[in-house]
């Protein structure tokens, strides 16, 4: 599935930092931990708490996040639809990797249990 050049390039832009405490507010609305959003960015990624804090402070892109990233091999287990889009069909991997993450956290938000997220 193709996403336009225009979303791709808003995407990469977007800094991490800013959608970081969306992420918490949204799970602490439904009872979850910042420290199972850290579990499941970590697991997506690798990044743990002092990676994390850093790209925070460096006000890091999403292109920057993932292009540091050591992304898990088990990713492309991730499927479904997130924000309109089937996330195994889209085709810009930096637009693809934002939505694995954006799916986990919802997966999280909607209590599914952590052994199930993280997969594999």
């Amino acid at each position: 599935m193709n996403t336009s050049k225009t979303q791709d390039e808003r995407i990469a832009k977007m800094i991490f930092a800013s959608v970081y405490p969306l992420y918490i507010k949204k799970l602490e609305s439904k009872g979850r931990t910042i420290a199972e959003l850290n579990q499941v960015i970590e697991w997506l990624t690798n990044y743990d708490a002092q990676a994390l804090k850093t790209l925070i402070a460096e006000k890091a892109t999403f292109e920057t996040f993932f292009k540091r990233a050591q992304l898990n091999p088990h990713a492309k287990l991730i499927t479904g639809v997130i924000c309109g889009y089937r996330i195994e069909a889209i085709e810009n991997p930096l637009t693809q990797q934002v939505r694995y993450l954006d799916k986990l956290v919802d997966e999280l938000a909607k209590g599914k249990k952590m052994e199930k997220i993280l997969r594999g």
